[in-house]
C-alpha cells in the first residue's frame, strides 16, 4: 500500500533551477569527504605508524575500524532517513563525521584514534546510505535526474584517487594530523549550507517503528563480514578464524531474513528485490566494484612497487582518468543515457573498463607511463564514467519514496562488499602468484609484476561479466512499473 500520511517533505524546498544545483553541489561536498576519507588516510599510515608507535598488526585497524562501521551501518542509515527524514540524518551523520575527524587529527593515542575512526565510519555510512534519497527528492524530472546522478557518479568514482593527491600533499606539507582537520572547515560549512538548500521532512515510510531485531541482526552480520573480508588474507582464507566470522555471519543473515517474513514494520521489506532493476543493479554493482578496486588499489601498487612512483607521482597518474570521467559524468553520460537507455551506456562502459584492466595485465617491468599506464587509464576512466551514472540510475528507478533510503543504503551496501571481497580476493591472488614466481626463481620485481597481471585479468572478468549480465537483464526506465505501483510492489 501506497503511504497516505502527510509529511512536511517539502515544505522546505530548494529553491527552483539554480537554487537545486547548489544543494546538489553541497550534497556532493559531502559526500566527497566520506569518499576521500577512505583513501586519503592511505598515504598517511607511514607516518601515523610513526608517531603513534602502532605495529604492522595494529595499524591496520586505524583503516578497519573504518570499514567495520561504514559498512555494517550502511543498511540501518538508509532505512533511519527513510523513517525519520532523509535531510535529518544527513544532518546527524555529518555531524558525526567532523566531529570524530577533529578527534582524529587531534588523537595522541593508539585507542583514541581508533575509536574515532569507529565513529568517523558510522558517520560517513549515514551520510552515503541517504545521499540518493536526496538526490531523488531534489530532482524529479528524468533528464535532470540523469545529470545529477552524473555529478554524484563522478565525486564517488572519482574522489578515491583525488584523496591519494590529497593526502599526499597534506602529509607532505604538514603531518598526517591534516587529513583529518581538514574536513572540519568543510563539514561545519557543508552543515550550515545544507540546513539552507535540502528540503526538510519526516520521512515518507508508512511506520515509523524502528525493527530493532532486523537492525540489530543485518548489522552485527555486515561487521562479521567485513571484518573476516578484511583480515582473510592476514588470517588465511581456510583458517578457523576466518570460516567462523563468515559462517556467523551467514547465520545472523539468516536469523535477518526470518525476522523480516514475521515482523509487521520490517527493517527491510523482502518484496524490495522483487524489483527486477534494483536486484540486477546490486549484482553488478558487486561485480563492478571488485573491478574497480583492482584497478585503483593494484594500479596503484604497480605504480609504486614496480615503477617506483612516490605517492604523489601515482595521484598525478591518475588524472588523467579523473578528467576524462568528470567529462562523462557531468554531462555526456547523462546525454547517452537519455538518448539510448541505461543499457547500452552501462554495456559499453563496463567492457572499456574491462579493456583498461586487460591492457595493465600486458604492462612491463620497465613501463613507461605513455604506453604501458596512460591508455589503460584512459580507458578506465571514460568506462567508469559512462557506466557509473545509469547504474544508478537503474537501482533507484523502481523505487519508490518510502523505500529509497533502503534502497540506497542497500546499493552502497553492494559496492561496499563488493570491492571489500574482491580487493580481499585479487589481492590474495596477486600473492600467491608472486610466492609462486618467487620460489620458481624469478626477480622480485618480475614476481611482484606476475602476480599484478594475474589480479588485473580476473578484474577484467568480473567487468566484463557485470557488462553481460546489465545489458541482457536490465530494463530501460521508460519499461519500469508507474511510481503508484513501486510502492505497492515492495509492501510485505
Amino acid at each position: 500500500m501506497t503511504d497516505s500520511r502527510t509529511t512536511d517533505r517539502t515544505s522546505v524546498p530548494p529553491a527552483p533551477g539554480s537554487g537545486r544545483w547548489l544543494a546538489l553541489t553541497i550534497l556532493c561536498l559531502g559526500v566527497l569527504m566520506i569518499v576521500l576519507d577512505s583513501t586519503v588516510v592511505n598515504v598517511a599510515l607511514p607516518s601515523i605508524k610513526a608517531d603513534l608507535g602502532f605495529t604492522e598488526a595494529s595499524l591496520a585497524w586505524v583503516v578497519n575500524a573504518y570499514l567495520l562501521t561504514f559498512g555494517g551501518f550502511l543498511l540501518l542509515g538508509g532505512r533511519l532517513g527513510d523513517l525519520f527524514g532523509h535531510r535529518r540524518l544527513f544532518l546527524i551523520g555529518l555531524a558525526a563525521f567532523t566531529l570524530a575527524s577533529l578527534a582524529c587529527g587531534l588523537a595522541g593515542s593508539q585507542t583514541f584514534l581508533v575509536a574515532a575512526r569507529a565513529v568517523q565510519g558510522l558517520g560517513g555510512a549515514v551520510v552515503s546510505a541517504v545521499a540518493l534519497s536526496l538526490i531523488m527528492d531534489l530532482f524529479t524530472e528524468p533528464a535532470d535526474r540523469a545529470k545529477a546522478m552524473g555529478v554524484y557518479g563522478f565525486v564517488c568514482a572519482g574522489g578515491g584517487s583525488i584523496g591519494v593527491l590529497l593526502g599526499g600533499l597534506l602529509t607532505g606539507a604538514f603531518s598526517w594530523h591534516w587529513i583529518f582537520l581538514v574536513n572540519l572547515p568543510i563539514g561545519i560549512a557543508v552543515f550550515a549550507l545544507s540546513l539552507m538548500l535540502l528540503p526538510a521532512g519526516r520521512g515518507e515510510a508508512p511506520s515509523s517503528r524502528l525493527d530493532i531485531a532486523g537492525a540489530v541482526t543485518v548489522t552485527a552480520a555486515l561487521m562479521l563480514a567485513v571484518y573476516a573480508i578484511v583480515g582473510g588474507n592476514e588470517a588465511g582464507w581456510t583458517s578457523g578464524r576466518t570460516l567462523g566470522l563468515l559462517g556467523g555471519a551467514v547465520a545472523l543473515l539468516a536469523v535477518f531474513l526470518v525476522i523480516e517474513s514475521r515482523v509487521s514494520a520490517p527493517l527491510m521489506p523482502l518484496g524490495l528485490f522483487r524489483l527486477r532493476s534494483l536486484a540486477v543493479a546490486n549484482i553488478v554493482g558487486v561485480l563492478w566494484a571488485a573491478a574497480m578496486f583492482a584497478w585503483f588499489f593494484l594500479s596503484a601498487l604497480y605504480l609504486q612497487q614496480v615503477l617506483g612512483y612516490d605517492p604523489m607521482a601515482v595521484g598525478l597518474a591518475f588524472l588523467p582518468s579523473n578528467l576524462i570521467m568528470a567529462a562523462f559524468s557531468l554531462g555526456l553520460s547523462a546525454r547517452l543515457v537519455m538518448r539510448f537507455g541505461i543499457r547500452a551506456p552501462l554495456g559499453g562502459g563496463l567492457l572499456l573498463a574491462a579493456a583498461g584492466l586487460a591492457l595493465f595485465a600486458w604492462a612491463p617491468v620497465d613501463g613507461s607511463f605513455t604506453l604501458h599506464v596512460l591508455p589503460g587509464m584512459l580507458l578506465l576512466g571514460l568506462g567508469a564514467g559512462m557506466a557509473l551514472n545509469p547504474l544508478l540510475l537503474a537501482a533507484m528507478s523502481e523505487v519508490g519514496p518510502t523505500d529509497s533510503g533502503l534502497a540506497s543504503g542497500v546499493v552502497n551496501t553492494a559496492f561496499m562488499m563488493g570491492g571489500a571481497l574482491g580487493l580481499a580476493v585479487l589481492a590474495s591472488l596477486a600473492a600467491a602468484r608472486t610466492g609462486g614466481l618467487l620460489a620458481a626463481g624469478a626477480d622480485r620485481l618480475v614476481a611482484l609484476l606476475g602476480g599484478y597481471q594475474a589480479a588485473f585479468l580476473v578484474g577484467a572478468c568480473f567487468a566484463a561479466l557485470a557488462a553481460v549480465l546489465g545489458a541482457a537483464l536490465l530494463r530501460n526506465p521508460a519499461t519500469a512499473a508507474p511510481d503508484e505501483a513501486k510502492a505497492e510492489t515492495v509492501t510485505p
